[in-house]
């Protein structure tokens, strides 16, 4: 087998000597093959991806403004996205067009004006959330008609209510409120704001769960007034002691079962931006403290995008928002940037190699938890993007990427261990809260025709860029 040592490797090994004195051996090691297969599933791929969710409670804050430039830059760095206003807050939160704004539970021009000076300054668009549980079908057309005006082409489409499937358990509706009823509620709603913002695009249903009572039907009723069909996804309840980072980076078989659902309903019924996960995390109830915030996010973001992607996801936005110990990918204060949380940094490495035709992989993986994407760019370089969630071993790879390179380069992601929520390194450098980014130079790896030889060390991941 060709082995290339990279100085990433070489790193690695000294790294494991003790500062002074005595002696320690290096972590074990697993032989890993990937073979890159280059015919094409017909997936692409393309800048933006990944987005952001936010409650709505964060635009009446000073957070998303044009001159937040640290937030900005790292909206930037996903390429030109889609960010998702909307939570459990929407639902709490009431239009008032006479408001000045900055006021708790309400939104008024002025918030709305703020949001659409940062999307610009960012490049992205927004799915803008509208209160669906105490506003009026006329109070939501006002705002919708506001909302259009101000944001202009920042505005990818409107969000009715926050997970509807929940409203007979939060207080939001009767215990005995049906699907039925919804659809009554949601059909007269979508008419007001169609009649005050003609053509304008409308998404749904925003469900929690209930993907076969709520999302599947709503698709299939609903196909000619929604552009997007939207769900919800996390893994397990965040307060519950077995939500550990362990479990959320096993495999989830509920996962793929649901995505395939969605892809079929958006697909029989002719949607056309097919669906979305437009709030997702870890895990839900904010997230499980200490766990949440950790290094092994970062690897199951890269692993939960990519298995969206395969399964014809349009897009996934994490939720978050604060600074508290549960999840989010940034961290802020209400006004700025506080931190760049290690979710971030696993969405980043993705979308460094998320431009292009997915392709697909054969992994031998050697008793690993290890994963592997491929994803050929248009101008001939394939990304290959490794993942080692094992906690103790190396990975001694050998990737076939099925085409001859000459050159390739590597780009590691490091953290002290799953477990840690802070020390991560994306290229040797961190991501600082002003979203500068100053990486060490860049590994070359040796290619000999289609073959590339390196480490991926335990509990971390790595992109090989060839060309």
């Amino acid at each position: 087998m060709l082995r290339v040592w990279t100085a990433f490797a070489i790193a690695l090994m000294l790294s494991s000597a003790p500062a002074c004195g005595g002696s320690r051996s290096p972590a074990p090691s697993a032989t890993v093959s990937v073979t890159v297969n280059r015919s094409s599933n017909g997936v692409i791929l393309a800048p933006g991806f990944a987005g952001f969710s936010y409650e709505k409670s964060h635009v009446n804050v000073p957070f998303f403004n044009a001159g937040n430039t640290a937030l900005a830059t790292l909206f930037q760095r996903l390429g030109h996205g889609i960010l998702r206003v909307g939570g459990n807050s929407v639902d709490k939160t009431t239009w008032n067009a006479t408001g000045s704004g900055l006021t708790a539970g309400s939104i008024a021009p002025a918030d709305i004006d703020r949001l659409a000076g940062f999307l610009k300054a960012a490049g992205w668009q927004v799915i803008y959330g509208l209160n669906f549980a105490t506003n009026s079908p006329g109070q939501m057309a006002s705002e919708a008609a506001y909302a259009a005006k101000s944001l202009g082409d920042r505005l990818y489409g409107f969000e009715i209510g926050n997970e509807p499937d929940l409203y007979h358990s939060n207080g939001l509706r009767p215990t005995t409120y049906t699907y039925s009823e919804f659809m009554a509620e949601w059909e007269a709603y979508a008419a007001a704001i169609r009649a005050q913002v003609p053509g304008v695009v409308l998404t749904g249903p925003a469900s929690a769960s209930n993907t076969n009572g709520y999302t599947l039907p709503f698709a299939a009723a609903e196909s000619a007034k929604i552009d997007l069909l939207t769900q919800h996804y996390y893994r397990a309840n965040g307060q519950a002691p077995t939500s550990t980072i362990d479990l959320l980076l096993e495999p989830d078989p509920s996962l793929s079962t649901m995505l395939q659902a969605l892809k079929t309903a958006a697909s029989a019924s002719k949607i056309s931006g097919a669906y979305r996960i437009a709030e997702a995390n870890s895990f839900y109830n904010g997230g499980a403290p200490n766990v949440s915030d950790a290094f092994g996010t970062a690897l199951w973001a890269i692993d939960f995008l990519f298995t969206n992607a395969a399964s014809g996801s349009s897009g996934v936005n994490f939720h978050g928002g604060g600074k508290g110990s549960g999840y989010t990918p940034i961290a802020d204060d209400g006004t700025h940037v506080v931190e760049v949380r290690p979710e971030y940094y696993g969405i980043y490495l993705f979308s460094m190699a998320a431009s292009g035709t997915l392709l697909a992989t054969q992994v031998d993986a050697g008793g690993l938890a290890l994963s592997a994407y491929a994803v050929a760019a248009s101008d001939g370089s394939t990304a290959v993007l490794l993942v080692n969630k094992d906690r103790s071993k190396n990975a001694d790879m050998t990737v076939d990427l099925g085409a001859a390179y000459t050159r390739a380069t590597l780009t590691p992601l490091t953290g002290p261990s799953l477990d840690s929520p802070t020390g991560e390194l994306l290229q040797g450098a961190p991501i600082s809260a002003d979203g500068s980014w100053n990486p060490t130079a860049t590994a070359t790896v040796s290619v000999r025709g289609h073959l590339v030889a390196f480490a991926v060390p335990a509990s971390s991941a790595a992109l090989v860029r060839a060309e």
